[in-house]
C-alpha cells in the first residue's frame, strides 16, 4: 500500500495516525494538491488527498473510508466498536470534527482569494460553525477522559486532529481557555508517538 498525502491535511494526518496506532507500515508520498504538477488527480478524480493505493492497484478515498478499511485489515488496536451503537457513536464524534475542520478549511480557500473577492457573509457563517461545533465537542466530552467513554478510539482521533488544525491554521481562537476539557483530551493525545510525530510543519 501507499498513502498519498499532504503533510498539513488533517484529514490526512487522521489516516497517518491509525496507520501507526495500528502499526501498519505504509510508505506516504507527499503530494500537495493545489501544486502545478500534482498528481492526486491520477489517483483520486475529486484531486483531493488523502488516498490510500492498495497493493492490486485500486483506490481508496476519503479519510473515513480509509481509516474503516485499515481498521479492518489489522486486528491490532481497534478503533472502531464492533457493536452498532457505539460505532455510531464514534461515527458521530467523526462527523462533528470532520465538519468543524471542514468549516475551517472553507475559511482558509476563501482567504485564498483576492481581498476585494473574498466574501465575509461566507467567512462568518464558517466561524459560527466552528464556534457551535467547539461547544458541542466540550458538551459531549463532559468530564470523560476519552470521547467515546473509557477507550481510545478513532472518535478520539477524529478530535484531536479537528483541534490541531485549528490550532495549525487558526490559533487566535483560543478554544482552551473555553473548553478546559477539550485542552486537557489534547494534551493526553499529545503524549502518544502518533500524535506527537505527524504535527504539521510550521507554515
Amino acid at each position: 500500500m501507499k498513502l498519498i498525502a499532504s503533510l498539513t491535511s488533517p484529514y490526512a494526518r487522521k489516516v497517518r495516525i491509525v496507520l501507526a496506532d495500528k502499526k501498519i507500515d505504509c510508505p506516504l508520498e507527499v503530494d500537495i494538491p493545489w501544486d502545478e504538477n500534482t498528481r492526486v488527480a491520477d489517483y483520486n478524480p475529486l484531486g483531493k488527498v488523502p488516498v490510500l493505493e492498495l497493493d492490486d492497484g485500486g483506490t481508496l478515498y476519503d479519510s473515513r473510508v480509509i481509516v474503516e478499511y485499515l481498521d479492518n485489515i489489522s486486528p491490532v488496536a481497534r478503533l472502531l466498536p464492533q457493536e452498532n451503537r457505539p460505532l455510531i457513536q464514534v461515527r458521530r464524534w467523526e462527523a462533528l470534527a470532520d465538519g468543524i475542520t471542514d468549516a475551517a478549511v472553507a475559511i482558509v480557500m476563501e482567504k485564498r482569494r483576492p481581498v476585494d473577492k473574498q466574501l465575509g457573509s461566507a467567512i462568518q457563517r464558517q466561524n459560527e460553525k466552528i464556534a457551535r461545533g467547539l461547544a458541542a465537542l466540550s458538551h459531549d466530552l463532559g468530564e470523560r477522559q476519552w470521547c467515546n467513554g473509557e477507550a481510545y478510539s478513532l472518535a478520539d482521533i477524529a478530535v484531536g486532529c479537528c483541534l490541531g488544525y485549528l490550532d495549525f491554521r487558526f490559533p487566535e481562537i483560543n478554544w482552551r481557555e473555553d473548553y478546559p476539557n477539550l485542552a486537557a483530551l489534547v494534551e493526553r493525545l499529545s503524549a502518544r508517538p502518533s500524535f506527537a510525530d505527524t504535527v504539521p510543519p510550521p507554515l
